[in-house]
């Protein structure tokens, strides 16, 4: 018998492996793309929102040409919802309309294996990307921060208008995915949260206090090292032990937790959060952009209902879209509302939540609300 049962296993083991290991709680979902103005010879790639889809690296996850151009790629996906796009290899080389305007993210809502089908005629080429604006005030590049267990990554350190003029020290906010926050150049979509343009207008207009912000690169392995876990942990120690006194030394800052700040948007949000809540004695406020709470795998909601201790002092600013995948988002931070709310925190004193129904999951919307969330932090 047990003999029996082992060449069942095998021959079982064997079959899961030639379908592809499809799990039993992943989706099967074939995308298929007709390109008819691309060779036979075109490599062309897949980018999104997960890892199987790459994690919105540009280059990873290859097609294969299947003959009367077209493309296909079978992957099995854990989330059932998912954002992605096309490419030739880099965002140079994305799929665009007719006007050579990049494509906005295609979206998938799934409920079970299936078969997506695009047909693409247009694709942006390397010199046709239009990058428009730049980098308003002086920042300055610290290059290759490397921790242990963690990719090299670079930093981007904004001064506010007169830092040069005086002696004062300033309050820092850590702004997580930080090639997106200054520079439309270095952004991963052409498109940045222009955080540059609106702190110095709002410093200006003394609607908001002068502060140093600095943008924390990410790496390929973001999604790890932005959500709950080994890479995680590893990447808040890095914040905390290597970027932060780094910052503290170079800088005219108020190191103490009240001055100190922390921001990002979807897992750089979760990200925000966690550092205030892990480190109150260094961060005390977070802004948390469409964070993903509890999503997939994700629950950092639970660490928060299982505290007992008594209430941290933080300020946080939180809120979210309401299109495709921040409709997904917004279960898991009602759930987090309600926990905070349960741990002692008030709306409008501790914190802020904004809805923005119409917005969707990118730089652009992120930008929009921006202002919101420093006048709230950083306010006269």
């Amino acid at each position: 018998m047990k003999r029996i049962l082992l060449t069942l296993l095998t021959t079982l083991s064997f079959w899961l492996t030639a379908l592809g290991q499809q799990q039993p709680d992943s989706i099967r979902v074939t995308f298929r793309l007709h390109a008819t103005t691309l060779p036979d010879s075109q490599r062309v790639y897949l980018s999104g929102s997960t890892s199987e889809l790459g994690n919105w690296q540009p280059g990873q996850v290859a097609l294969q040409h299947v003959g009367g151009q077209v493309w296909e790629k079978t992957l099995y996906l854990k989330e059932a919802s998912v954002a992605y796009k096309f490419t030739l290899g880099s965002w140079e080389t994305e799929a665009t309309d007719a006007q050579g305007n990049p494509l906005p993210n295609f979206s998938l809502q799934l409920q079970g294996d299936t078969t997506v089908q695009h047909e693409l005629k247009h694709w942006l080429k390397k010199e046709e990307r239009k990058i428009t604006g730049g980098i308003t005030g002086t920042v300055i590049y610290h290059r290759n921060l490397t921790a242990d267990s963690l990719k090299p990554r670079d930093l981007i350190v904004w001064l506010p208008p007169g830092y040069e003029k005086t002696s004062k020290r300033y309050p820092v906010l850590y702004m997580h995915d930080g090639q997106n926050v200054f520079d439309p150049a270095t952004s991963s979509f052409g498109v940045d949260w222009r955080i540059d343009e609106i702190a110095d207008s709002l410093i200006r207009s003394k609607q908001m206090d002068p502060a140093i912000i600095v943008g924390i690169y990410n790496t390929p392995d973001r999604m790890e090292e932005y959500v709950p876990g080994a890479k995680g942990r590893a990447y808040m120690d890095f914040v905390v032990n290597t970027v932060k006194p780094l910052i503290d030394q170079h800088y005219r800052t108020r190191p103490g937790a009240k001055h100190t700040l922390t921001g990002g948007s979807s897992a750089g949000g979760i990200m925000a959060f966690m550092l205030a809540w892990e480190y109150p004695q260094v961060f005390s406020k977070a802004i948390c952009m469409s964070p993903a709470f509890k999503i997939m795998h994700i629950d950092y909601v639970k660490n928060v209902q299982a505290y007992t201790g008594k209430k941290k002092k933080l300020k946080l600013y939180i809120d979210n879209g309401g299109i495709d995948l921040e409709a997904r988002l917004q279960p898991g931070i009602d759930e987090m509302l309600a926990a905070l709310q349960q741990k002692g925190y008030r709306e409008g004193k501790d914190y802020i939540w904004i809805l923005d129904k119409e917005a969707q999951h990118n730089e652009a919307a992120w930008a929009k609300r921006i202002p919101k969330a420093l006048k709230f932090m950083l306010g006269k």
